[in-house]
């Protein structure tokens, strides 16, 4: 259990274990503090600094946790490519006012490996979208923010909507599971041009990066475009723009029921547009509410 001082006053205390964890956890706890809970996995920018000032101005007591978490990988490459900048992230958090940081290695947070692990059933809302192309993607995040969330047991957690169906899994799961947790989902946080902040954006190359804000330019310009053309003619107009753009290539759009998470086929219901863009070999994600 190492702490960072900043001040005479102010430090951070980093636990790399369950033991350091629990340790501060229980003595929050007697302590009548409110806690609030950051899950991330690293690489972090001002997306999820958002979220640690949310829980900060929240919370007497924020918790972040730094894992990138093999059971949410469908793909290899995915995993072995994604980034890792603990000591800029530690710093940031740091910085932010973040009061703990927890930094697991796997074998804390799956003593017995990842082969043997439960399963969960999220119905509809797991087999759209994210969840049709990365086949087990929502298994893996459940379990991670189960277990997380069974060892900081916090009274709010904060979720950025940027990843608006995990957002829509993590409310599944609490409620499946009874967990005694507030979830706030908070706004996404985009680049000065529009860009959603994202951990895989520090993988784009100069060319692809100019490229990637085609992205969020489209979905903002569909967002005028809500009952003066069909939902059909809205979806192959934003999956022709991006597929006319060189370095794009679109893995899904859709138009989807805010709650649900299945299509809509007119106007008169909460809608949001949610796509999956390959900017080369690094694959984006964004939405806008409508």
């Amino acid at each position: 259990m190492s702490p960072i001082y900043v001040s005479e006053v102010k430090y951070m205390i980093i636990c790399k274990n369950r033991t350091d964890l629990q340790s501060v956890i229980t003595k929050i706890k007697a302590q009548g503090k409110s806690l609030g809970f950051v899950p991330t996995m690293g690489a972090l920018h001002q997306g999820h600094i958002s979220l640690i000032h949310q829980s900060v101005q929240t919370c007497d007591i924020t918790c972040a946790s730094i894992f990138v978490n093999p059971t949410q990988f469908n793909n290899p490459h995915d995993l072995q490519t994604y980034p890792r900048t603990l000591d800029s992230d530690i710093a940031m958090l740091n910085e932010a006012g973040c009061d703990i940081v927890f930094v697991p290695e796997v074998i804390d947070m799956y003593p017995q490996g990842t082969q043997h692990i439960e399963s969960y059933n999220f119905g509809s809302l797991e087999t759209v979208m994210e969840g049709a192309f990365r086949p087990g993607h929502f298994n893996g995040v459940a379990i991670i923010v189960k277990r997380l969330f069974d060892l900081i047991p916090a009274d709010t957690a904060f979720f950025g909507l940027k990843d608006y169906q995990q957002v829509a899994i993590i409310r599944a799961l609490v409620e499946q599971e009874k967990i005694p947790v507030r979830i706030v989902a908070c706004p996404t946080v985009r680049e000065p041009d529009g860009l959603a902040m994202s951990s895989r954006n520090m993988r784009l190359n100069a060319e692809q990066r100019k490229q990637a804000v085609e992205i969020s330019k489209t979905l903002f310009t569909v967002q005028a475009m809500v009952g003066k053309k069909s939902v059909d003619d809205v979806k192959k107009f934003v999956i022709d723009t991006l597929n006319n753009v060189p370095l794009l290539s679109v893995e899904y759009f859709e138009i989807v029921h805010q709650n649900t998470l299945q299509p809509i086929q007119n106007w008169n219901e909460p809608a949001v547009a949610c796509v999956a863009v390959n900017v080369g070999d690094v694959r984006l994600i964004d939405n806008v509410l409508l």
